[in-house]
């Protein structure tokens, strides 16, 4: 079983457990379920933005510790204050080290929020919902392109957009009129290796229409030009300021370069 598998096992198990400790009902009672939510889609096509989503996590299955020294609130207000079009929260607690409680301490900020995590049941969408995030992630690899469409129409349905992640050209017959936005993983989910030549072969198949995003593998400003230049309108970055010292200042130093090219 390779490491995607034991996260989609795991998952199953925790999602099965948080059912029978809070019901759909009381999640749906929370301050931010029936709250207007704001769009990643329209802040990733705003140029006076930088176009970058902005992750926050702690910890990863392949790197281990990455910095669990610093807090949401100090990193995502960076985040937000250098011009991030995005910030994606982990929340994820078995391989990453994220919680719930993390996205919740970055809704502070007036940037579209994404849920970072595995979603295998609808419970999490009405969760994401609960608890301030505007934008999940669906994941090709763990799905059927039958349970994506459907996962992305109940998405839809509570206010909330829908960044479905594909890893190759077979994951394209997921993309479906419910999802928003399609991420290109530059990371090999089940062997880990990273290439930014993933992204560049499949820019021209998905859908015009679709804003596309590429992810990982992104840690120098020349990246983002050629990604840009080949079609992406997103970038979404972690590993790379989350493993700094500071990432609020290695964020703001990026942007600054980004700006100056």
């Amino acid at each position: 079983m390779n490491i995607l598998d034991t996260i989609v096992a795991q998952k199953k198990k925790e999602v099965a457990e948080r059912k029978q400790q809070v019901p759909v009902a009381e999640l749906e009672k929370g301050r931010f379920f029936a709250n207007e939510t704001l769009s990643l889609k329209s802040f990733l096509l705003n140029p006076a933005r930088t176009g970058i989503i902005a992750e926050f996590k702690r910890k990863s299955p392949s790197k281990g510790i990455i910095n669990d020294r610093v807090t949401v609130e100090e990193v995502t207000q960076a985040y937000a204050q250098h011009g991030a079009s995005g910030i994606s929260v982990l929340t994820d607690q078995e391989f990453f080290g994220g919680s719930l409680d993390d996205l919740l301490a970055a809704t502070i900020n007036e940037v579209p929020l994404l849920r970072k995590d595995f979603m295998i049941d609808e419970y999490q969408l009405v969760e994401a919902k609960a608890y301030g995030a505007e934008v999940i992630l669906l994941i090709a690899a763990c799905l059927t392109p039958a349970e994506v469409k459907t996962m992305a129409g109940v998405a839809r349905g509570l206010g909330l957009e829908v960044l479905l992640e594909i890893h190759n050209e077979e994951e394209l017959g997921h993309i479906c009129d419910a999802v928003d936005l399609v991420g290109v993983n530059n990371r090999n989910l089940k062997t880990f290796t990273v290439s930014i030549d993933t992204s560049l072969a499949l820019i021209n198949k998905i859908p015009k229409e679709k804003p596309a995003v590429a992810e990982s593998g992104i840690s120098d400003v020349d990246t983002i030009v050629t990604l840009r230049q080949a079609g992406f309108t997103g970038f979404l970055i972690g590993e790379n300021f989350m493993k700094q010292a500071s990432p609020s200042i290695a964020f703001a130093d990026f942007v600054n370069q980004l700006k100056a090219g």
